[in-house]
């Protein structure tokens, strides 16, 4: 039987995942990465070294834990944490540790972007508004308060991509991928000359940009020793981890729409063609699936908030955790179980990094809102809880503001195996929520377009067909979605109040006032 690998390189770890062609996941490994260097609030680096050794461990564990051998896998996929900036020189050297999605120092350049390119026209040449998490402003952030690093400066990569060129030795990207670096033409599918112009960027540095089931490379000799992989296996050019877990997720058909709960969260829904918002609140991307869009919503801090609690009160439940070999956070979570919704009055923003959607403020900040001495620790679990689905709903209100039909939303990652998480979620959207059989998501999808790489299946849409069930579906509960859309209300209303406080303390944080 051919088998399909797909390799997520997330923020946390890099997972790897095997995948027959009916879409059972046969085995899975991962191999972590270490924390993320934040050195100052709002700053965040990983070392690109430190998801190679990941990989290799990920996908030397997955063959051995299933017993497939390296020359039964028919391809490789990819899925990789978007928006992260790795910059080699001639000799293919790593010159300074990847700047990542969730780094926040280049407003200043954002700025710069903005005024140069003006906002109208930075929407016609790549779809999107100049924002912190994207790549181009942190080229540009090295290269005005690093030069020397600039300089020598030969490649650009994103996360997934360094992967890549380890295991292939080419330098390729994706179109799902590529669209978040504000350097690609979304419409067009291409590099936009017109951003690389004005930015001063040399188009040298870049890597080829493909359709995310086209071949890239092949695994070298040497990978094929380290990994236990065949050499010549073809690699497929994949996806971003948000156009991949759409494709894990069968988000590849018009009403469809995910939500997904990682350290960020996403909602993503598929376009025809692409949908631009002139505010720039959503991100107009390509999707994995050849010659089609999506638009997507992110919030900086969703799962995040939850770990930040667990990290910073939750020290009990993880030692508990690690003696009785459970989960932390249902037993975090468990303890909210008991509030009612809206937590009796108190609310979470969830800006522990900047926001994206709606605000687009890389110094907005995070707080509970309403607090009274009656309130509990249940009482802010489960706020957080809330306060992350409020701000996802950010992006179905603009979704339902351009248009964009939403039927159905599939929720995946981390916070989707939370009953709790779920049935919040539902009430909150109004929407029907649905579980896949897999929950795998980025990974998933990323074997799946190897799959068509491999010609296992004809389209991403057949292998959507083919791979992907409904295993859950839950409904909202009426009462609940009409208490939460009286807190929404308040929720919507809350950080304009407080944004212009929020910017003088994160000045002030910086010890900049």
């Amino acid at each position: 039987m051919a088998y399909m690998m797909g390799i997520d390189v997330g923020t946390t770890g890099t997972r790897a995942v095997i995948v027959r062609p009916d879409g059972h996941v046969v085995g899975a490994a991962t191999g972590d990465h270490q924390p993320m260097r934040m050195a100052k609030p709002g700053w965040a680096e990983q070392d690109p070294e430190d998801w190679w050794q990941a990989t290799l461990v990920a996908i030397r564990a997955a063959l051995e834990l299933t017993n497939v051998k390296g020359s039964e896998i028919a391809a490789v996929g990819f899925s990789g944490q978007m928006h992260g900036v790795v910059l080699l020189d001639k000799a293919r050297s790593v010159l300074r540790p990847s700047l990542i999605w969730c780094d926040q120092r280049s407003q200043a350049q954002c700025d710069w972007i903005t005024q140069k390119v003006g906002a109208a026209q930075l929407i016609q040449y790549v779809s999107n508004p100049a924002l912190t998490g994207f790549s181009a402003p942190k080229i540009l952030w090295v290269r005005d308060n690093e030069p020397k690093v600039y300089e020598r400066t030969a490649h650009f990569l994103l996360p997934k991509d360094f992967v890549r060129y380890r295991l292939t030795g080419e330098f390729a990207t994706d179109v799902s991928d590529a669209s978040g670096t504000l350097l690609f033409d979304v419409t067009n599918r291409r590099w936009s000359r017109e951003m690389l112009s004005a930015l001063e960027i040399d188009s040298q540095i870049l890597p080829k940009a493909f359709e995310s089931p086209e071949i890239t490379g092949e695994i070298s000799r040497e990978v094929a020793v380290l990994t236990g992989l065949s050499a010549g296996t073809p690699v497929v050019a994949g996806a971003g981890d948000q156009a991949a877990s759409a494709v894990g997720n069968g988000i590849v058909l018009p009403g469809l729409t995910s939500a997904t709960l990682g350290t960020s969260g996403v909602i993503f829904t598929y376009t025809a063609a692409p949908k631009l918002d002139p505010r720039g609140r959503i991100h107009t991307f390509c999707h994995a699936v050849p010659g089609k869009w999506h638009v997507m919503g992110v919030t900086q801090g969703a799962g995040l908030s939850l770990r930040w609690f667990r990290d910073n009160f939750g020290q009990a439940e993880t030692w508990y955790a690690r003696q009785a070999d459970v989960d932390p956070y249902e037993l975090i979570i468990r303890e909210a179980e008991k509030i009612r919704p809206g937590s009796d009055g108190l609310l979470w923003l969830p800006y522990l990094m900047g926001e994206r959607t709606p605000h687009l403020d890389s110094q907005a900040r995070g707080m509970w809102f309403g607090m009274t001495a009656a309130h509990t620790r249940a009482h802010l679990i489960r706020s957080i809880l809330e306060g992350v689905a409020f701000s996802l709903r950010d992006s179905l209100q603009i979704f339902q503001e351009l248009d964009i039909p939403v039927e159905q939303i599939r929720a995946s990652g981390g916070g989707s195996r939370s009953f709790l998480w779920r049935q919040i979620q539902a009430d909150i959207y109004g929407k029907e929520l649905v579980t896949l059989r897999t929950s795998e998501g980025s990974a998933l999808g990323a074997a799946l377009l190897a799959g068509v790489g491999a010609k296992i299946y004809a389209s991403v849409e057949e292998s959507a067909q083919e791979a992907i069930q409904v295993k859950e579906s839950m409904a909202p509960k009426p009462e609940n979605v009409a208490a939460y859309e009286r807190y929404y209300q308040v929720y919507r209303g809350l950080y304009p109040a407080v944004q212009e406080l929020s910017h003088t303390l994160a000045k002030l944080g910086a010890g900049e006032a």
